[in-house]
């Protein structure tokens, strides 16, 4: 790892999802303030994405979130962050047009959203498909 990582990538938690006792992510590290205060910390990005992919489909699940506006404006809240970018970025990255529903149950479709999510979240980076693929699939299950 270098200095010029992001936070997520850093972390192996390339949806920046902060730190909740309460989430007993897999593969989440024990907090250290020390190393990071705010969010969650991971042993692989895998175990960071499987936790990414998730949260969107409890989103889509649990609340009823069926758009890309719908979930980005609850994943990235307006007070933090240009959400209408962030929105836009994600349609663009997965071919949805706007007000579309999505599906986030379908590989394709979620491996579409994660790699926008990651994009956007991490300054441009992005995993190797073997990566993201087997995040994919570990969230899936």
């Amino acid at each position: 790892m270098t200095a010029t990582e992001t936070r997520g990538v850093r972390n192996r938690n390339p949806g920046n999802i902060d730190y909740n006792p309460v989430n007993q992510w897999q593969g989440q590290l024990k907090p250290d303030p020390a190393i990071e205060k705010r969010f969650a910390r991971f042993d692989v990005p895998e175990n960071g994405i499987r936790a990414l992919g998730k949260l969107l489909l409890t989103y889509q699940r649990k609340h009823g979130l069926k758009t890309v506006t719908a979930m980005i404006s609850r994943w990235a809240p307006s007070v933090e962050n240009d959400t209408a970018a962030y929105v836009r970025a994600v349609e663009e990255n997965t071919g949805t047009k706007a007000g579309a529903e999505i599906d986030l149950a379908m590989p394709a479709v979620m491996r579409g959203f994660v790699k926008a999510i990651i994009h956007h979240e991490n300054a441009g980076f992005a995993y190797p498909d073997s990566v993201l693929a087997e995040g994919v699939r570990r969230a899936l299950v």
